[in-house]
């Protein structure tokens, strides 16, 4: 199962938009993350839709933060990017009428979103400003 890395690519670029002093093209950004400009085009258009970062068109232009890091908490990304699930294990359904495979994903489902909920509240309470605090 393929893991889901746009949180993480998400957080790369935003450090990266703040320690720029102009605009970033999508096939600059797409360089640094060895992928499609497309790829980067729809990561930031999700970023936009919620005020994090705006582009600009024309010789010059790229895109850019709108809010300063310390004003975004990886939370507030992660809900930008979809919230998609924390964990890419998955319950099964195919037998929902089996005895063991209820109980199973109930004790499954209350560790994970147990786990989840506490992975949340955490990424709450940490701003993109400290991720730009490279050591």
């Amino acid at each position: 199962m393929r893991k889901d890395s746009r949180l993480s690519r998400a957080l790369h670029v935003l450090v990266h938009l703040n320690n720029a002093n102009k605009p970033v093209t999508s096939e600059g950004i797409a360089k640094m993350l060895s992928t499609n400009p497309v790829v980067v085009r729809r990561l930031l258009a999700a970023l936009r839709n919620h005020g994090y970062v705006q582009s600009t068109k024309g010789h010059n232009g790229g895109w850019e933060l709108t809010k300063p890091l310390d004003h975004l908490t990886l939370l507030d990304i992660h809900k930008a990017l979809g919230e998609s699930s924390i964990f890419t294990v998955g319950l099964t359904d195919e037998h929902s009428n089996c005895a063991i495979e209820i109980s199973v994903n109930n004790a499954l489902k209350d560790v994970m979103n147990e786990a989840e909920a506490l992975i949340l509240t955490r990424f709450g309470s940490i701003s993109l400003g400290e991720l730009g605090k490279v050591n």
